[in-house]
């Protein structure tokens, strides 16, 4: 959704310039892991605003990837792939490391590990919406391809969870919020896209 309304020009514009440094586009993918990762024994040592601060940087280096390969004329398909894979390696260091700092307590009658599998259920269904439909050939129109969005697609889901963070240094609260609303919009996400794709399939 967040997707649709960004233009790839202005942000190019901004992060081109990280091209000069030599490392290709695939080279800042995989960096993008080393400030998850970090982020992850952040938060497992129960650093919230450190483990913010590295998220944030691993996704301002996923934000670079794409730029790079785009000034370079270096963009392929395996350099895609790559990208799409980590980015779900960076999700599960982050939604491990908020089940490590928020522990095994219950908010709302239910255990907070139960929100968590609940948002990572939602986030893997809406990815796995796309490419299994893509898969089975039930959306051949590529136009349709891109108009499968939804609510809450990863941008919003990292937007959400990050600003639940960032309140969440102040009030604890306002972290289980951000997470029950991603574990909620997540899985509503994934059911609009199989409408969509029920719909307007063959």
């Amino acid at each position: 959704m967040l997707k649709s309304h960004l233009s790839t020009e202005r942000t190019d514009r901004v992060l081109c310039w990280f091209s000069a440094l030599g490392l290709g586009p695939n080279h800042w993918t995989m960096l993008s892991l080393v400030p998850a990762s970090a982020g992850f024994l952040a938060l497992a040592s129960h650093h919230l605003a450190f483990g913010l601060v590295l998220f944030a940087a691993s996704g301002f280096i996923d934000m670079v990837d794409g730029a790079v390969a785009r000034a370079t004329n270096s963009s392929t398909a395996q350099g895609a792939f790559i990208d799409g894979v980590l980015d779900r390696y960076v999700e599960l260091f982050l939604c491990l490391g908020l089940t490590l700092f928020l522990g095994p307590e219950a908010y709302l009658l239910l255990p907070i590990p139960f929100w968590i599998v609940l948002m990572i259920f939602g986030s893997v269904m809406t990815s796995f919406v796309r490419a299994y439909a893509d898969h089975r050939g039930v959306l051949k129109d590529p136009i349709l391809q891109k108009k499968m969005g939804g609510l809450l697609e990863r941008a919003e889901r990292l937007m959400v969870l990050y600003l639940g963070m960032l309140l969440g240094i102040f009030d604890g609260r306002w972290l289980l919020w951000a997470i029950i609303v991603v574990a909620v919009l997540s899985n509503f996400t994934a059911v609009q896209r199989i409408i969509f794709a029920v719909r307007n399939g063959r």
